[in-house]
């Protein structure tokens, strides 16, 4: 369900030249009755939008943007097929530079007027925090400030309850979604994992985004899947990744031309296999199956919140209303 609602956010920037083309159009559309159904009955299901967005899609070829759409499609098949004929010593990930850089290229010589981009804010040399000779776009704040901001009043009708239940559902779903990430790092890439460790980890993290007022830290399934596809597998590349976006933040306006085709491209490549077959899905039996689709399901109509909800209360009612058999011990 959350591969699905990966590839429902890329899909209109990379069929479409601007992504707004494809949100009016399925508006305008009986997907867009459809959808409005669905959100007047259940409030909260915000992915409902994204999968109407890919039955559009998928059902109207014509609406297509002819040059968004080549860019996009040759993008992602080199990615996906790329390692079958590129040199073996190149280090891994190179099919995903090669395609950036060959769209870049593309837009910067042939004039792509789609979605690109765009230009990357600069900071100026007595601006943000000095490490070095690179001048970061972070403004400090006062701590006290922070703690007087009134988030239960601007959110949650002033509710503390309210704030907490959020607070602890957004944890419960944010976990489940690094165990899934995790579990799968460790089957395909042999990498172990420790349930304790990353709810310290994700616990430290948010206290810190907390004390200096960002947004809270979670586990991103598609930049988890890109990271894996360019070969990165230990915790070196969070640390690497993050310095270079620091340091590299001056010269990244040579981004500013890429057409977002070309990025949609990438992370397309990395869900859509799990997508069109759910191995780890498909591999469940009984009971398990059963509520494995209907989670998927719910949590790609609706969202990882209610989705996660869902299966938790149809898992109760199955186990209560039909139990697995139990093993026979030898």
């Amino acid at each position: 369900g959350c591969e699905l609602g990966v590839l429902a956010s890329a899909l209109p920037n990379g069929l479409y030249a601007f992504g707004s083309t494809l949100k009016s159009s399925v508006a305008t559309s009986a997907f867009g009755d459809v959808v409005k159904a669905v959100k007047t009955a259940v409030p909260g299901a915000t992915g409902v939008s994204g999968v109407a967005n890919i039955l559009y899609a998928a059902t109207h070829p014509q609406s297509w943007d002819l040059v968004a759409a080549a860019v996009f499609f040759a993008c992602t098949l080199f990615v996906m097929k790329a390692k079958s004929f590129l040199p073996k010593s190149l280090p891994p990930g190179s099919e995903v530079v090669i395609a950036t850089a060959a769209a870049t290229v593309f837009s910067v010589y042939y004039g792509y007027e789609g979605g690109m981009v765009g230009e990357i804010p600069s900071v100026g040399s007595d601006g943000g925090i000095s490490l070095g000779p690179i001048n970061i776009p972070v403004e400090l704040k006062d701590v006290k400030a922070l703690l007087n901001v009134p988030i239960a009043e601007r959110c949650f009708d002033g509710s503390m309850v309210k704030l907490f239940i959020t607070a602890a559902i957004f944890s419960g779903v944010n976990f489940l979604s690094i165990v899934g990430i995790a579990s799968g790092f460790e089957s395909d890439n042999n990498v172990p994992w420790s349930a304790p460790r990353e709810l310290i980890s994700q616990g430290v993290s948010n206290l810190a985004a907390g004390a200096v007022g960002s947004a809270p830290v979670s586990g991103s399934m598609s930049r988890s899947l890109v990271s894996r596809m360019t070969g990165a597998s230990s915790k070196m590349a969070c640390i690497v990744t993050a310095l270079l976006w620091i340091y590299m933040m001056p010269y990244m306006s040579v981004m500013s031309p890429t057409p977002k085709a070309a990025l949609s491209a990438v992370i397309v490549s990395a869900v859509v296999k799990n997508v069109v077959v759910p191995k780890k899905i498909l591999a469940l039996k009984g009971n398990d199956f059963i509520v494995g689709v209907a989670t998927a399901a719910a949590t790609a109509i609706t969202s990882p919140t209610l989705g996660f909800g869902a299966g938790c209360v149809m898992f109760a009612i199955i186990s209560v209303l039909a139990p697995s058999p139990k093993k026979k011990v030898a």
